[in-house]
C-alpha cells in the first residue's frame, strides 16, 4: 500500500508536494484528504508565518473570514494516541489546534525548521517531498499584526489555490 500524496499550489509561490502517513494519524489523514477532495482549501491563506518555525494555513480567506469545519480527535501521544511518533522536523505537516487537544479541524502547519518541543503535542501527519524552496519563500514573507488578536500575518496574502490528492 502506498501513502497518499498531495500537491499544495500557492499563488505566486509555486507548489509543494507531500506524502501523508495514515499509519501515524489515520483519522487526521482521512480528514485532510476529504477536505482536499471537497476543494475546502481553495482560496484559503497561510495566515501565520514565522520564519525559522512554521507556516500555518487552512482556516481563513484572503479577507480574514474564518472558514470552519468539524473537529477531530487529536492523534498525538500526549492525547493518548501512542502510534504517532512523527517528529516535528523541517517539512513535516501537522494539525493546528487550540488548547483543547481534540480541536483540530482544517488548519495545518508546515515546519520551516525543526521544533522538537511540538513532538507528541500535535498530530504530525505528513512530510514534504518537494517544494522546500516554496516553503522557504513563504517563510520569508514580510508579516505584521492583524488587529489585536492575530500576529505574524503576511502583509500580502499567501493564497492556497488548491490542495490536490495526486495519489491515494
Amino acid at each position: 500500500m502506498t501513502n497518499p500524496v498531495i500537491k499544495i499550489t500557492v499563488r505566486d509561490f509555486g507548489t509543494m508536494t507531500a506524502e501523508l502517513y495514515p499509519e501515524k494519524a489515520p483519522k487526521t489523514v482521512a480528514n485532510f484528504v476529504r477536505l482536499a477532495e471537497e476543494n475546502f482549501f481553495e482560496g484559503l491563506i497561510f495566515h501565520r508565518v514565522i520564519k525559522g518555525f512554521m507556516i500555518q494555513g487552512g482556516g481563513y480567506t484572503e479577507d480574514m473570514q474564518d472558514r470552519e469545519t468539524d473537529s477531530i480527535k487529536g492523534e498525538f501521544k500526549a492525547n493518548g494516541f501512542m502510534q504517532n511518533d512523527l517528529k516535528h522536523t523541517r517539512g513535516v505537516l501537522s494539525m493546528a489546534r487550540t488548547s483543547d487537544p481534540n480541536s483540530a479541524s482544517s488548519q495545518f502547519f508546515v515546519m520551516h525548521k525543526d521544533a522538537p518541543h511540538l513532538d507528541a503535542q500535535y498530530a504530525g501527519f505528513g512530510k514534504l517531498t518537494d517544494g522546500f524552496d516554496v516553503l522557504d519563500a513563504i517563510a520569508s514573507t514580510p508579516t505584521g499584526n492583524y488587529g489585536w488578536y492575530m500576529q505574524d500575518v503576511p502583509r500580502t496574502p499567501v493564497v492556497i489555490e488548491k490542495i490536490e490528492v495526486i495519489s491515494k
